[in-house]
């Protein structure tokens, strides 16, 4: 094969050189326009995981990376005056540029011919051959010229930080924070190569500002920061080497190829420095693309299109960590101050998801009880309830309390509509299913989503509280949970608005009735589908009528015995739908500011709250985002949950989206933790968290990060009612069993 790589960092050169030693017939050149020598920052970190590739994929470059580096298993977090060290981490630091010397020497040895300064001109002037590869990092002229077959796109961070060395040691990869007049700053730190350190410096744009460093040379800059961190240099010096201030670009594109032009590394994606996996996914893309080449040049396009399929998958997986990383560094100031330092601790660790509370449990087993210690003697202190210290639980297994109710794990079960019941009325379908996941051990059962009239139902088959005789369907229920189980029950209360009058989800999600609609009301005449009815605009009247069927079904919840009341700010239902200046587009009071269009649904709140028992919790269910350019925000549902807790609301249950059929969502695992993370501590109240959770580890990782009070399960517990039992099962927890059940306590399980 005839290749031509643009760019000389490690992605360009191991793929050049796994491609010669693979074939020494293939005629590669390489073309960089900085020196052999000339590089930017200090060290690079490599993951026992990426080292073990090199090592499959080239030994002989694998031997003398392994004699050049320095190794460490522990992580240092400095943080209030304290130092918290978690072990089993596993990473090496090598010297950037000793890694470029390495692959050099390696590549120009198996004959690969390199041409250094040698700044490429007019991409149209060089020999496309069999491959054109651009491996010429973020600001990839290749990728610039043909960017409407690659479709880059470049998300410039806010945050700034400074790439600097240090001639001190460091036997962990340490992390710094510290508050000045100016604001937070973060070090990113760990040892290379004996007597020099790498030393990233970041900062929040204000900071940085306020601090003149935008204004300052690179000395005054070196001075600024050794001032700074005099303490934690213990007299070193920090090393400059083209040091300037930046912001880092995660760099994403539609496509790393088109006919036999390919992109690689930096060129087609980055990952932040804070999982300092930039230099492993280079490295990486070299050997997945190598592979697919192997067999000769044949058809090119075909194996670049495999090479992406193939490896696009793992790239994204990581960007997706990584973006969770670089978001929680970029909101530190979230967490400075406010949460304990072990609570901060198993924050940063767990920031990324790539490490759960049950992994860090396998790499350093005592952090992790320390940890556990922690909770439960916050647990016991919050929920008055005697938690064992030591051992102590797991922590989705302690207590928490809302006024005076107490829950005795933090599993929530999500109300889930079956559109199963007659007018409104609850059946033997509700109480099997609710009373089977009380059973089953969660802590909270909470109700479908219940109207509060019927023309507020979505479909014929939705639950209601809008009539007397629902009180005894519904009190059956409750009162089974609670005699058969020791979870507590709540009800969701809610009016569908425009997304009334609709058939059930598995005959047609969200579409009209054939026949049999009735009138549907929101805060603007604007149809869900396009095809679906025109609601009518409300007026003061109908809001009246409305707001006094929320309270009617309040109190007919409280003959029910029900524990606690959710109405249901969310998903595009008539109080969201308040909420949300895509679907408000009143003109009064009640629409416009984000003041104007909380009123509204405010009042109900209150209203609600005026009738409810003050010693029972209230929640409010909220889409922290509508997903959609000028839709309602996290930072509105911060502003809306903080209106809330003013009026006696106990926790917020954090959703996102589904209030218009356009929306665009960004999926993945604890997809919504993120909102309610920020919720319970902008607004300072408890938060429930909801989307894509589903192991016990996540549910730990979560409570012990302080990213939220309470874990809401749906699709798991649909497919597994006893769900909290099995993870108790797993954690080798005793969670009691009923009575009728007791023959358990000497029943062990197969699973295979």
């Amino acid at each position: 094969m005839d290749i031509t790589v643009i760019g000389g960092g490690p992605s360009g050169l191991f793929f050049s050189l796994l491609m010669k030693r693979r074939d020494p017939a293939h005629r590669i050149t390489l073309l960089e326009r900085n020196g052999p020598d000339d590089t930017f920052g200090w060290g690079v970190v490599f993951s026992d995981e990426t080292l073990n590739n090199i090592a499959a994929a080239d030994p002989e470059s694998y031997a003398e990376i392994t004699r050049s580096f320095a190794h460490w298993d522990a992580i240092d977090i400095h943080y209030r005056g304290e130092v918290l060290t978690s072990r089993g981490h596993g990473f090496s630091g090598l010297a950037r540029k000793r890694l470029l010397n390495i692959l050099q020497r390696r590549a120009a040895g198996l004959g690969v011919e390199l041409r250094f300064r040698h700044e490429v001109g007019d991409i149209e002037t060089l020999p496309r051959g069999d491959l054109l590869l651009a491996a010429d990092g973020v600001n990839s002229l290749v990728r610039s010229r043909f960017a409407a077959a690659f479709r880059p796109s470049l998300d410039w961070r806010p945050n700034k930080f400074i790439w600097l060395g240090t001639t001190r040691r460091f036997d962990a990869f340490t992390f710094f924070f510290k508050a000045d007049r100016h604001g937070l700053w973060r070090v990113h730190a760990y040892q290379f190569e004996a007597g020099r350190g790498t030393f990233i410096v970041e900062t929040t744009d204000a900071a940085w500002h306020s601090a003149g460093l935008d204004r300052a040379s690179e000395d005054e800059t070196i001075s600024f920061c050794e001032a700074l961190f005099a303490e934690e240099l213990q007299g070193h010096k920090l090393l400059k080497s083209r040091a300037v201030w930046r912001s880092f670009p995660t760099v994403r594109n539609e496509r790393w190829s088109f006919d036999r032009v390919a992109l690689i590394g930096d060129a087609a994606h980055t990952a932040h420095f804070s999982v300092g996996s930039g230099t492993k996914l280079a490295m990486e893309d070299a050997i997945a693309l190598a592979d697919v080449l192997a067999g000769g040049p044949g058809d090119v396009p075909e194996a670049l299109a495999r090479y992406e399929a193939a490896r696009r998958p793992e790239v994204e997986a990581v960007q997706r960590a990584a973006q969770a990383s670089l978001q929680w560094f970029e909101e530190t100031e979230r967490y400075f101050g406010t949460l304990e330092p072990l609570e901060f601790a198993a924050s940063l660790l767990t920031r990324s998801l790539r490490i759960t509370h049950e992994n860090l449990k396998l790499r350093d087993p005592d952090f992790v009880r320390r940890i556990d210690r922690g909770f439960a003697v916050k647990a016991a202190n919050q929920s008055g309830v005697n938690v064992p210290a030591e051992p102590p639980p797991p922590p989705m297994f302690t207590p928490f309390r809302l006024r005076d109710m107490v829950v005795q794990n933090r599993i929530v079960v999500s109300p889930m509509c079956q559109y199963s019941a007659e007018d409104g009325t609850p059946d033997d379908w509700h109480l099997v299913h609710l009373g089977s996941r009380a059973v089953g051990g969660a802590g909270l059962i909470m109700t479908e989503m219940t109207d509060v009239s019927r023309e507020g139902r979505i479909s014929p088959g939705c639950t209601g509280l809008y009539k007397p005789e629902h009180v005894g369907a519904w009190k059956r229920i409750v009162d089974f949970v609670h005699r058969a189980s020791a979870a507590k029950i709540g009800i969701q209360l809610a009016h569908a608005g425009r997304k009334a009058s609709t058939r059930r989800s598995w005959e047609g999600d969200s579409e009209p009735l054939p026949d049999g609609n009735w009138p549907i009301i929101a805060p603007s005449p604007l149809p869900y589908l396009p095809h679906s009815q025109v609601p009518r605009a409300m007026d003061r009247a109908e809001m009246d009528r409305v707001r006094e069927d929320f309270v009617r079904a309040a109190r007919l919840a409280e003959a029910a015995g029900f524990d606690i009341i959710e109405l249901h700010f969310a998903h595009g239902y008539l109080l969201a739908s308040f909420l949300s200046p895509l679907t408000n587009r009143r003109e009064d009071a009640y629409g416009g500011s984000l003041a104007n269009r909380l009123r509204y649904p405010l009042e109900v709140f209150a209203a609600v709250r005026a009738a409810w028992p003050q010693a029972k919790p209230m929640s409010v269910r909220l889409s922290a985002t509508d997903w959609m350019p000028d839709g309602f925000s996290p930072a509105d549902a911060v502003e809306t949950a903080s209106a809330l807790k003013a009026l006696g609301c106990d926790i917020i249950d954090v959703s996102a989206g589904q209030t218009v059929p356009e929306q665009q969502p960004v999926y993945g695992r604890l997809f919504q933790t993120p909102f309610a993370d920020r919720v319970r501590h902008e607004a300072g109240i408890p938060t429930m968290t909801v989307g894509n959770i589903s192991s016990y580890a996540d549910v730990n990782s979560i409570l012990v990060a302080g990213r939220a009070d309470l874990c809401v399960l749906a699709r798991a517990h649909l497919f597994d009612p006893y769900w909290t039992r099995h993870a108790a099962y797993e954690q080798g927890y005793a969670l009691p069993w009923p009575d009728p059940y007791g023959a358990l306590a000497r029943y062990t399980p197969r699973f295979k």
